[in-house]
């Protein structure tokens, strides 16, 4: 019997359900037995249901093949096998909102890569090495569902992940205005170039419920608890502009950043490299050794040369220079679909494991 926690992902015929699944291959604490998906795909082998939109560089792990589809609507059903759910499914948010209430009312601990919760205050939303105390917002939570065990955590959006760190990297030198453009990679939509011909040498200057989202989520990762629910920071004020690019994997921010203390480029650097959290700490299977790297050449960071940068987890940063409006201004890079969606909330389950939220039924 193995002693691995068995996990069970729902959407696990998606985009991001398919980048658990590649992820989730070998993992050391985590085993995927129950994949569950719409009805349409229910009752056929997850390699049936998947067909020829498998969507990653790597095969379809062979351990999964052959996992029968169950019925995501039946909670229940799907609760009974798993120990807890990643949360990749496709529905509407108020759908999403009440599906993942009822998989936590089983008793199952959901980690979601979806957006519905992230603005529930008793939902923590957690970069784990930015806000790992934010989940001890969980008790108050379960007490709200009237649950033991069960409880829903998400991990924040995919766009503000190459500079979200950075900016919590330089908090003593207290920024307080911050302009961001991020160039966004199609898998961010769940799409490649084969299913999107139009994206191909093509920029699209809007992305539904982007910019919001760049321009909230970071203050709500630097709140605090208070009265048991998360109480967003006020500061820095950050405004955002979100685009389209033909590129694969790999979120590019350009961000502009005034301090109300001034800091040298030294220091800059030097808080970036030594930056790490709790993950690195408890030496997490997913945590990347080093979370934030800065790279001297102008040309850095790139997506092709860098998106990969610590397996697709860590952030990479350049081109740090004075600027003649704002006091600093940089490059900031991440990988969308693992550190930004299914692999942030990897190391999500991983450290809710450590702290005790996740154990075996």
């Amino acid at each position: 019997m193995s002693e691995k926690l068995k996990v069970g992902i729902l959407g696990g015929t998606g985009m991001v359900g398919q980048r658990f699944i590649s992820l989730l291959e070998n993992h050391p604490w985590f085993e995927v037995t129950t994949i569950a998906a719409s009805p349409r795909s229910a009752g056929k082998t997850y390699a049936e249901a998947v067909g020829d939109r498998w969507k990653m560089d790597t095969p379809m792990p062979e351990a999964v093949k052959n996992i029968v589809v169950m019925n995501v609507n039946e909670v229940e059903a799907v609760s009974s096998q798993v120990d807890f759910v990643f949360s990749a499914v496709d529905m509407t948010k108020d759908e999403i909102k009440k599906i993942e209430e009822e998989y936590a009312k089983t008793e199952t601990p959901v980690v979601s890569n979806n957006s519905a919760h992230r603005w529930t205050p008793d939902v923590p939303m957690v970069v784990p090495e930015i806000n790992p105390e934010h989940m001890k917002v969980i008790d108050f939570q379960r007490k709200r569902l009237g649950t033991t065990r069960g409880f829903i955590a998400v991990k924040p959006n995919c766009s503000i992940q190459s500079y979200a760190p950075v900016l919590t990297a330089w908090k003593e030198f207290e920024p307080y205005e911050v302009v961001a453009t991020t160039y966004q990679a199609i898998s961010g939509a769940g799409k490649t170039f084969k299913d999107w011909p139009e994206m191909v040498e093509n920029v699209i200057p809007y992305i539904g419920g982007e910019e919001e989202k760049s321009e909230m989520e970071p203050l709500r990762l630097w709140g605090e608890i208070v009265d048991g629910e998360i109480k967003p920071a006020q500061s820095p004020v950050i405004t955002c502009q979100c685009v389209r690019v033909p590129v694969l994997n790999g979120h590019t921010a350009a961000v502009f950043v005034k301090f109300k203390k001034k800091p040298t480029k030294e220091q800059l650097i030097q808080k970036l490299v030594e930056f790490s959290g709790l993950p690195q700490e408890l030496n997490l299977p997913s945590a990347p050794k080093q979370f934030i790297q800065y790279l001297e050449d102008d040309n850095r960071p790139q997506v092709k040369l860098d998106v990969d940068y610590e397996h697709g987890m860590g952030v990479s940063v350049g081109r740090l220079r004075e600027d003649k409006v704002y006091d600093w201004k940089f490059i900031g890079l991440s990988h969308n679909t693992v550190r930004g969606a299914a692999g942030g909330a990897v190391l999500c389950a991983e450290l809710l494991k450590a702290q005790g939220y996740i154990t075996k039924k």
